[in-house]
């Protein structure tokens, strides 16, 4: 599944603030000076510039995504070394690295997927730092009486096939972390939830669109409802507020 450049844009500075900061400088504290991150499904290397003012200056990243137009971008943004893979049947190129990581990645991926990942990190023996994976977690307020089925229409769809077979969606970090655990690592996780308000307008309208084109498409929800939430959204905007929960995990391999 590709995400254009303009949503990543959009959603980068609500990821970076959203992040939780000790599990993001313990991940940071994993890797000594040299030291490779290799980090999937990159994007356009958000990940690189929300923990590169807490690393060395010479550690070195490994930026993996399928999308070539979104792959070539990240190169330019941060001069990392980029490697074209589709992870969805590939196995992820983490050899030599220090941390793995993986951003907004989680709630997109099948449980079969999980499992090969996790028997990747364990063979290597890989900390693995995966930041603002969606936990199925959506308010609004004011409240409307629309928000349960649209926010359930949400959740429906974010468990259907991304290009990683049937998707875990809100699902995904517990499985992983439950995954690893078994492994013998140790998992710590955290909540980064977004805390939107009038500063994220166009963020806002952004998901807010998108929560109502899957209401109405595969959702089921009759149009006109989808239209009478969407509108008092769109009012609410200038004073409303949002808050969207994702959670961050970090997994270190036992001693």
């Amino acid at each position: 599944m590709s995400f254009p450049i303009a949503w990543l844009d959009l959603r980068e500075p609500a990821d970076h603030a959203a992040r939780d900061p000790g599990l993001r400088s313990a991940a940071a504290a994993l890797v000594e000076a040299g030291g490779l991150i290799v980090d999937l499904g990159s994007g356009t290397g958000s990940t690189v510039r929300a923990l590169q003012p807490h690393l060395a200056p010479s550690v070195r990243w490994r930026l993996v995504d399928h999308d070539a137009a979104v792959l070539r971008e990240a190169g330019r943004r941060t001069a990392a070394e980029t490697v074209l893979c589709d992870l969805s049947r590939d196995p992820p190129p983490i050899e030599g690295a220090a941390l793995v990581t993986a951003s907004a990645l989680l709630d997109l991926v099948s449980e079969e997927w999980i499992e090969r990942l996790a028997d990747a990190l364990e063979a290597r023996r890989a900390p693995f730092y995966a930041a603002l994976s969606y936990d199925g977690c959506m308010s609004f307020d004011p409240a409307h009486p629309g928000d349960r089925a649209m926010i359930a229409a949400l959740n429906a769809d974010q468990r259907t096939d991304k290009g990683f077979g049937p998707a875990l969606g809100p699902d995904g970090a517990s499985v992983l972390a439950e995954a690893l655990r078994s492994r013998g690592f140790r998992v710590r996780v955290e909540a980064s939830p977004w805390r939107l308000g009038p500063a994220d307008g166009e963020l806002v309208a952004a998901l807010l669109s998108g929560i109502a084109g899957v209401a109405a498409g595969p959702g089921g929800i009759a149009e006109d409802e989808v239209g009478d939430w969407l509108a008092f959204r769109q009012a609410r905007a200038a004073d409303g507020r949002c808050l969207v929960g994702h959670v961050d995990l970090l997994a270190t391999p036992a001693p």
